[in-house]
């Protein structure tokens, strides 16, 4: 019998296949006392499997390339953390075998966290994905993982670990849906950039039979247990219209009245530019240029480093625009040289430009290198600093810029309540605002980011962030500057048409989004998406919202 389940929609297209479960995780090994005299061998078993989960992960991110590498590099970092390993060593020493030991620390350290309000708390999928390798890797059994099959099927899974949906195959993975994660977890990003349709925070998803034929419809977040024939064909016929629609739609974004909205990518290297030039971006929205900084946790890429990286991204846009953020350290991205390692709470401690301001060489550095790979090349260089708070913030980072003899125009990030409601005070520094909805959601409802149990604050139709946005753009609008968007957000082709009622002047999103949008913004001209935004904003909950503006530009 068909049934209809919902989840989070994150990531586009229709996938109809059989459930195929994630491997299971590694089991929890056994309490046994070892011989003083074999922990020396049983800490050098421990230090070896540690850094060969490193290394693959690091190869991992190194085959996947793009946004995958920084994910996977930064849970390489995880499983090498000093503190764990010295952790490991003790209960070793005491009389714990190195799987256990491992077992233990990383269970001790995941409570630790979790009580301490920490960030990493939300990285759960990463963390227990690296105990689990190293675990499997000491017991000699396989890893956990994607099954492996010779038939296309619907991944299923409580989470996906970023080292396993980096390496999906589009080919024999139609779609996956999880128990767990939100709209802007690693996942859920990761399966934007491959295209791959997925429906996150399915409550229930591990109860899907193996086997069961299931409809998975990333769009609306529906997922469809043994379809009919009928429900299979309607799917079938909107992809194929939506395909169309896809293929027809090409040129800048624009309104069907001719209001100019250009598309832009989110990057997060060289890697990431030949699909950003493919999908037709008109530029980069966001540049994140924490890639480089991943590669040695120890101390900052030299300036020769950078130029050439930032040259690489810049060239692929000649009369472009290319929006770079600054170095965003902190919370989830520490850096032994910059992160302080003693915060309670790291997401509101020192990170962003708050972490650059206290070490200014840093983001000289950066500025210096940003300046010289500009040089000669015909592209719109925009430089944006993270986490700006209020207009002290915006004055420091424009000052560091000009003292950098940066010719670019320079920016914030709208990351935190206070700087959407401020955005005039801080447009009196700096020339543009960029608004990332995915902290901005975070900050405005206390919902951390990676939390699928507080996904419904995630989501990006929530009415007060739609509020947020209005405010920011009416501001920047009232100072005759840009309001671009470069959040998730962007990627939802219907919120791009109300985020464009709104105001907003650009959208950014990974590369596989901008066609879907695209070609939505050509069907609706600017008066509907602005009663559509007007709809939105009147209603109390993100499902309202997402209905009113469905009802209002379908015509209904």
């Amino acid at each position: 019998m068909e049934t209809t389940l919902r989840g989070v929609g994150v990531s586009h297209g229709v996938a109809i296949g059989e459930v195929r479960h994630m491997g299971t995780a590694v089991l929890e090994p056994p309490a046994k006392q070892i011989p003083a005299e074999e922990a020396e061998r049983e800490q050098g078993r421990a230090r070896q499997a540690v850094e060969a989960v490193a290394a693959d992960l690091t190869a991992r991110g190194n085959l996947a390339g793009g946004e995958a590498q920084a994910v996977l590099e930064a849970q390489a970092m995880m499983a090498q953390d000093p503190e764990l390993m010295a952790d490991v060593e003790r209960r070793i020493a005491v009389g714990s075998s190195a799987e256990r030991a491992v077992y233990d620390a990383f269970a001790a350290y995941r409570e630790l966290l979790a009580g301490a309000g920490e960030y990493l708390a939300g990285r759960v999928a990463d963390l227990d994905d690296v105990r689990n390798r190293i675990v499997a890797r000491l017991l000699g059994v396989p890893m956990p993982g994607v099954p492996d099959s010779d038939e296309p099927y619907v991944l299923v899974a409580r989470d996906l670990a970023p080292a396993d949906t980096a390496l999906l195959d589009p080919s024999l993975v139609l779609g996956f849906v999880t128990e767990e994660g939100g709209p802007t977890s690693h996942s859920a990003i990761l399966a934007r950039a491959l295209g791959v349709p997925a429906v996150v925070a399915l409550p229930g998803a591990g109860e899907l039979t193996e086997g069961t034929v299931i409809a998975v419809d990333g769009s609306t977040g529906e997922i469809f247990v043994n379809p009919s024939d009928e429900k299979k064909a309607q799917l079938e016929a909107a992809a194929a219209e939506r395909k169309a629609a896809l293929a027809a739609s090409t040129g800048p974004g624009a309104t069907a009245d001719g209001h100019k909205v250009p598309l832009l990518a989110n990057v997060g290297g060289p890697a990431d530019v030949p699909a950003a030039v493919e999908a037709g971006a008109e530029g980069v929205g966001l540049f994140r240029t924490e890639f480089l900084f991943l590669d040695d946790n120890k101390k900052a890429p030299s300036e020769e480093k950078q130029v050439e990286a930032y040259r690489q991204v810049l060239e692929a846009f000649p009369e472009g625009r290319v929006v770079v953020r600054v170095l965003d350290a902190g919370a989830d991205k520490p850096l032994d040289f910059l992160t302080p390692a003693d915060e309670p709470n790291p997401a509101l401690g020192v990170r962003g430009l708050r972490t650059l301001l206290d070490h200014p060489e840093v983001l000289r550095t950066q500025l210096t290198a940003l300046a010289k790979a500009a040089e000669g090349l015909p592209v719109y260089l925009e430089v944006m600093a993270p986490m700006v708070a209020d207009r002290t913030d915006a004055k420091a980072f424009a000052d560091a810029c000009r003292e950098a003899g940066l010719r670019a125009k320079f920016g914030a990030m709208v990351e935190i309540p206070s700087a959407a409601l401020r955005a005039r005070s801080i447009l009196q520094e700096v020339e543009f605002l960029s608004l990332g909805t995915n902290d901005l959601a975070q900050y405005t409802f206390a919902a951390d980011r990676q939390v699928g149990a507080v996904s419904r604050l995630q989501d990006p139709w929530q009415p007060a962030l739609l509020d947020l946005v209005a405010l920011s753009a009416e501001a920047a609008k009232a100072e005759g500057k840009s309001c671009g968007v470069c959040g998730e957000a962007a990627s939802d082709p219907l919120l791009a048409c109300v985020l464009t009622g709104l105001g907003v002047t650009s959208l950014s999103m990974g590369a596989a989004s901008i066609p879907y949008v695209r070609a939505t913004l050509a069907k609706y001209t600017l008066a509907q998406c602005e009663r559509a935004a007007a709809a939105a904003r009147a209603a109390d909950t993100a499902d309202e919202a997402r209905r009113a503006a469905q009802t209002v530009l379908s015509g209904e």
